[in-house]
């Protein structure tokens, strides 16, 4: 595992080597790939130059989101996976293979067996293109109660759930986003996380909740910077993730209204810190 910067997720606008530079003084190990900024920058300048932005500040590639517009119509979708081959091509050959998206959990029209195959039949065409190129897809569920209060059907919420769309899907290169806010907010425990073979987990994200929130009353935009708080067992998620034998990116994402007003530098920095000393305290 490796302690990767997302700047976007601590309200970080900034171009590629800007935020390799912010990501390096702030301590991080890895960075995440705009993945369309990286094309560009290949196009204009060389594939070898952002491979040597990343070897050149000693930061691993974290991963990159997934450019396609899977809730659209079919027409689309078909247009959109022409585009992601090219992208996945690219990806792997400048070895940045971690894809990522986020799937609803409910549902206003499908009831949950309809709308469960119609995820499988839509993640199945962009996982195959995605396996083309050596490409994982990380699907990330949304674990809290008030997401889905409200709506009429419920979806998948849970760490299981999303394996098992992972196993319909049956390309064999999904598995999950697993952010530890969703996590704790689905009322998972860690005995989950070691049932997961490592292979399944494909990127991370870790962030703590607020304090004196009821579980079923915790909001999906309203977080905390790792450890800030002590309410989710941080250093026992970790810990389970080494268990199994994840090796991929751990990227703060807390949705910190306190962050994301700080100048670039201090905002990593701050989340570089907060997420080094819970690296420590799990013993990494």
């Amino acid at each position: 595992m490796y302690r990767n910067l997302s700047p976007g997720a601590i309200g970080i606008s900034a171009s590629l080597e800007e935020s390799i530079n912010l990501a390096k003084a702030a301590g991080f190990e890895g960075i995440d790939l705009p993945i369309g900024e990286a094309m560009k920058l290949a196009q204009e300048k060389g594939q070898d130059y952002v491979q040597t932005l990343f070897s050149n500040a000693n930061l691993k590639m974290g991963g990159w989101g997934l450019p396609v517009n899977w809730r659209a119509d079919e027409a689309t979708l078909q247009q959109q996976l022409k585009e992601l081959a090219k992208t996945a091509q690219f990806a792997q050959q400048i070895g940045c293979t971690r894809v990522a998206t986020w799937v609803l959990s409910f549902s206003d029209e499908l009831p949950f067996e309809e709308n469960f195959q119609w995820h499988v039949k839509r993640f199945r065409s962009i996982a195959q293109v995605l396996k083309d190129f050596g490409c994982s897809l990380g699907l990330e569920f949304l674990g809290p109660a008030t997401i889905r209060k409200g709506h009429k059907h419920e979806f998948i919420y849970t760490a299981k759930g999303m394996i098992e769309l992972g196993d319909a899907i049956a390309t064999g290169n999904v598995g999950l986003l697993l952010d530890a806010w969703h996590w704790y907010t689905s009322g998972d425990n860690l005995d989950t996380i070691r049932s997961i073979p490592a292979d399944r987990v494909v990127y991370v994200h870790i962030n703590d909740a607020p304090a004196g929130v009821a579980l079923d009353e915790q909001v999906d935009n309203v977080r905390c910077l790792p450890g800030e708080t002590g309410v989710i067992d941080l250093v026992g998620f970790l810990r389970a993730l080494k268990e199994i034998g994840y090796d991929g990116p751990v990227t703060p994402e807390p949705f910190s209204k306190r962050v994301n007003a700080m100048p670039p530098a201090d905002a990593a920095k701050t989340t570089g810190d907060a997420l080094l000393a819970v690296w420590r305290k799990a013993g990494l």
